[in-house]
């Protein structure tokens, strides 16, 4: 099943810092999803200054239980990046 995940960060004064350092862990942890067919495509939410304020994920689990699974181990997650998270069943248009 595919989702839509819109994932905003925190606003205070340490958000970019957080993000920043766990960047690293969670794009391993997207190479890994890309290579099991889980993660679509995704990329940063920006502000008007060009700023990493958040995140969206086109993704493909097998239920929501197992999305919200992936979600809680996230590092976005764990280190306290995203602080509202949106999920939206979605069925995307096939490549043409």
């Amino acid at each position: 099943m595919e989702f839509l995940v819109m994932a905003y960060d925190g606003k205070d004064a340490e958000a970019k810092t957080r993000r920043l350092q766990a960047r690293s862990a969670h794009l391993d942890n997207i190479v890994a999803l890309k290579e099991t067919g889980v993660f679509i495509n995704g990329g940063a939410i920006l502000d008007n200054q060009g700023n990493m304020i958040g995140s969206t994920l086109y993704m493909n689990f097998e239920s929501r239980a197992a999305l919200d699974l992936w979600l809680q181990s996230d590092p976005y997650v764990t280190k306290g990046v995203w602080i509202d998270v949106e999920v939206m069943p979605i069925r995307l248009v096939p490549p043409m």
